[in-house]
């Protein structure tokens, strides 16, 4: 059920690095982005796969990892990602994109939800690094890397308490927490025939 996948799916960030991702898992999950919806179905999205070790430590070396955790350098060696979706906007197909990528990304992250897989989405990336390494031509623009592998961290949504923060955190027992904010406050208005 989709809603269970939605309520389920959290940015992961530790990985069983060494539990490898199949090719053909990241070509099943490329095409439920490339069967999402598509701004005047242009479909100007490409896709970058990795499942390989030193491309991996390639494109992990370009990339940012949880801004809240000020602690925390990103996921160490044994639990970083398995594989990587490099989500890239075709410039020769149209200039303009709008949220093709971030429909397209939800798709994937809950089509590895699915596959009892986890993922992040990240949008912290060097990209000149990352397009020199990977000889990345230039009308394709770096969009997002999806980080995928099996998880090896337990994280929850829950609301978030009276502080008000809504910056996720790690307890004692390394559970990653997000709050979220509350339905009544994001529903400002209701126009019901009820």
């Amino acid at each position: 059920m989709i809603a269970e996948s939605i309520r389920a799916n959290r940015s992961c960030r530790r990985f069983e690095q060494n539990d490898p991702i199949p090719m053909r898992t990241l070509l099943d999950l490329v095409d439920l982005g490339r069967l999402s919806a598509s701004a005047g179905n242009l479909q100007p999205l490409k896709y970058i796969l990795s499942n390989t070790p030193q491309t991996n430590a390639e494109i992990f070396d370009c990339l940012s990892w949880a801004a809240y955790l000020k602690d925390w350098p990103g996921p160490s060696e044994g639990e970083r990602p398995a594989a990587y979706i490099i989500v890239l906007h075709d410039t020769s197909i149209t200039n303009h994109i709008d949220c093709d990528h971030g429909i397209a990304g939800q798709s994937i992250l809950l089509g590895a939800r699915e596959m009892e897989l986890a993922g992040c989405m990240l949008g912290a990336i060097n990209q000149s690094l990352l397009r020199s390494r990977l000889k990345i031509p230039e009308h394709l623009k770096i969009l997002l890397v999806l980080a995928i592998g099996k998880p090896r961290e337990h994280v929850v949504a829950e609301e978030i308490d009276s502080s008000g923060d809504i910056r996720y955190f790690r307890d004692s027992k390394q559970v990653h927490h997000v709050p979220k904010r509350s339905l009544d406050e994001i529903v400002i208005a209701r126009y019901t025939g009820e």
